[in-house]
């Protein structure tokens, strides 16, 4: 039941004895003694307009939080939620982008302990931590890939670190992947069980939800859109491969073809800027990029039929002058059955802090022993206390 609370929210007992297949009479005993715990809280009498207002029945707020941090090249962001999944504390930070592994790890425990004492929590009551980092994640070891050059995370056991640094469930994912979570959660995929999310970035990565489910791979490292090879006679990509996407449609790629036009210290900003006002060079490079990207799309079109395709990360908001584009690349080049696909913006705005909500959503999805271990602490405090007394 405790369970049911904690993935569903707040539900009636009726809801709850219907869902747990079990009498009213067992649900109203198991409460009971959850209140007791103080893991479970009822409505205030009154809250109601049927008269049952205590029949609803919701995780106490105050007893235990989840956590997502998410890593990208210069942010951290932390996202505390509790059990019922309403948001207690955000808060991002900065980091040099050479920052290590372990100087970024210790910003962000430093950043999650703020957040903790703001919401008036301890770490002992942090009953699953999800990490977002971005690169190739070894279902196997847990060890980080390549994926681009000067990443501080390649070759790092990401989750061993972390354990070091805190005593706590730890999950370990790939950051686009937490954006994908996101968005199927708040997002553009709520209503979609078969969709893909790319994030269009400093790399390219993408997450794939098919029949509800967020697919990982054989080896966990499902996604590298980036590295999927668009011109077997490119340049060679620090992946191994050669004319990869990413050397083509990234924010590196497209600040690279912009720079003999729009100068060395052209940023994103500004070509986006320039693109809104309709700027020529600015709008032919994003259009460039969403084709390309597009083509690639349309062999998983192809392969996956999803219902709808979204487009995040950075390039993202360049808008229609990217998504039309791309649009028009999978009408060309998609199987005609596959190409009524819809192609939208993400809802949330994309990095480390979509990252981190995605991974708050994460500990909760794939936590089952989440209740069992809230239930074996709280019980374990009492007996302590009682002990102590």
């Amino acid at each position: 039941m405790l369970t049911l609370l904690i993935t569903e929210g707040p539900l009636h007992r009726a809801q709850l004895a219907r869902m747990a297949g079990v009498s009213r009479t067992t649900v109203s005993t198991i409460s009971a003694e959850l209140i007791g715990l103080g893991l479970v809280t009822e409505s205030e009498p009154g809250s109601g307009v049927d008269g049952r207002a205590r029949e609803i029945l919701s995780v106490a707020p105050s007893v235990a939080v989840v956590g997502g941090i998410d890593f990208t090249l210069t942010d951290i962001h932390c996202q505390l939620s509790d059990l019922a999944g309403r948001p207690l504390s955000d808060e991002g930070t900065k980091v040099p982008s050479d920052a290590s592994a372990d100087q970024r790890l210790a910003a962000a425990m430093a950043l999650l302990d703020r957040l903790l004492a703001k919401s008036g929590h301890a770490r002992n009551q942090v009953l699953g931590l999800c990490l977002g980092v971005p690169g190739q994640i070894s279902r196997a070891t847990g060890v980080v890939g390549l994926s681009l050059p000067g990443q501080p995370w390649v070759g790092v056991d990401v989750r061993g670190k972390a354990a070091e640094l805190i005593d706590a469930p730890l999950f370990v994912e790939n950051n686009t992947r937490l954006e994908a979570v996101a968005e199927s959660m708040f997002g553009a995929g709520r209503d979609c069980e078969n969709f893909l999310y790319v994030g269009l970035s400093s790399g390219i990565g993408s997450g794939m939800f098919l029949d509800g489910t967020l697919y990982r791979g054989a080896d966990g490292v499902a996604g590298e859109l980036g590295h999927v090879s668009v011109d077997p006679h490119g340049m060679p990509c620090p992946c191994g491969n050669v004319g990869c996407l990413v050397q083509y449609a990234s924010v590196p790629a497209v600040l690279a073809a912009l720079r003999p036009v729009m100068g060395e210290g052209v940023t994103v900003d500004e070509v986006l800027a320039s693109a809104q006002e309709g700027g020529r060079a600015a709008s032919g490079v994003l259009a460039d990029a969403g084709a390309v990207v597009g083509r690639v799309l349309a062999n998983l079109v192809n392969v996956l039929n999803p219902d709808r395709i979204i487009i995040g990360g950075e390039l993202a908001r360049a808008g229609e002058v990217l998504l039309d584009p791309v649009r028009t690349s999978i009408a060309r080049y998609a199987m005609s059955s596959s190409k009524n696909v819809e192609v939208v913006p993400a809802v949330l705005e994309s990095g480390s802090r979509a990252g981190a909500l995605g991974g708050v959503a994460l500990v909760k999805q794939e936590t089952p022993g989440l209740a069992a271990a809230l239930l074996a602490t709280v019980r374990h405090t009492d007996a302590g206390a009682q002990a102590g007394a």
